[in-house]
């Protein structure tokens, strides 16, 4: 059993899909004048907000079409945004048998900390690592890396990378584990994954499924 469980946050833990796509199409629409395709957006889930906006308007103010987004977002979100369906039991049920948990997101440390009070989900996690809280960003390895320091700090004693697992949504997800030199799950719960994409960047999943009760077995 893996003592030490990682999660991606959204796409992962939590279903934001349809906020985030609206919220991108909304932002579109006032900076390009018309939507995106949806294949498009799900395809820039697991890099920052910054990095996509850049990307999705280079011709605006990376800032400004930023603060449209968010405040989009922040206005919309009730009643679409909520954890999959049993991913807070497994996570209950892990710890029970004394894994410990952390989250990786490259979600800002502002909207990750509020979903985590508003789920009632904060307490189930002893590392939180958001993309403030790092200069760079999965594929990069550092913010899996800065948790696995923090629980060496919190234990008091190394951690063998042997004991961790990352789980996660995107080839960002994967890729940050693969660079650490940590095993890998690709959850297919959110959205349909392309495993050419991960082939052609040269990471690999240890494990793909689309079935949150499945983890349990493989762990």
């Amino acid at each position: 059993m893996k003592k030490y469980i990682f999660w991606d946050f959204d796409g992962t833990v939590l279903n934001t899909n349809e906020i985030i796509v609206d919220s991108w199409n909304a932002t579109a629409m006032k900076y390009l004048g018309h939507e995106l395709d949806e294949d498009v957006i799900l395809a820039t889930f697991g890099e920052t907000i910054r990095y996509t906006a850049g990307v999705f308007f280079p011709n605006a103010d990376v800032e400004e079409a930023i603060t449209y987004y968010r405040d989009y977002q922040d206005a919309n979100c009730k009643g679409k945004v909520k954890v999959f369906d049993g991913v807070k039991e497994l996570i209950e049920q892990l710890i029970s048998e004394g894994c410990r948990m952390a989250l990786v997101t490259s979600r800002t440390k502002r909207t990750t900390l509020a979903y985590l009070e508003d789920f009632d989900i904060g307490g189930l996690f002893d590392v939180v690592i958001t993309c403030d809280d790092v200069g760079v960003h999965k594929p990069d390895p550092e913010p899996l890396l800065m948790a696995i320091r923090l629980f060496e700090e919190k234990e008091g004693h190394p951690i063998d990378k042997k004991d961790c697992i990352m789980i996660g949504d995107t080839k960002f997800d994967i890729g940050c584990g693969n660079n650490a030199g940590v095993d890998t799950v690709l959850a297919g719960w959110s959205h349909e994954i392309d495993q050419a994409v991960l082939t052609e960047l040269g990471f690999k999943a240890d494990f793909c499924t689309t079935k949150v009760e499945e983890i349990r077995d493989f762990l």
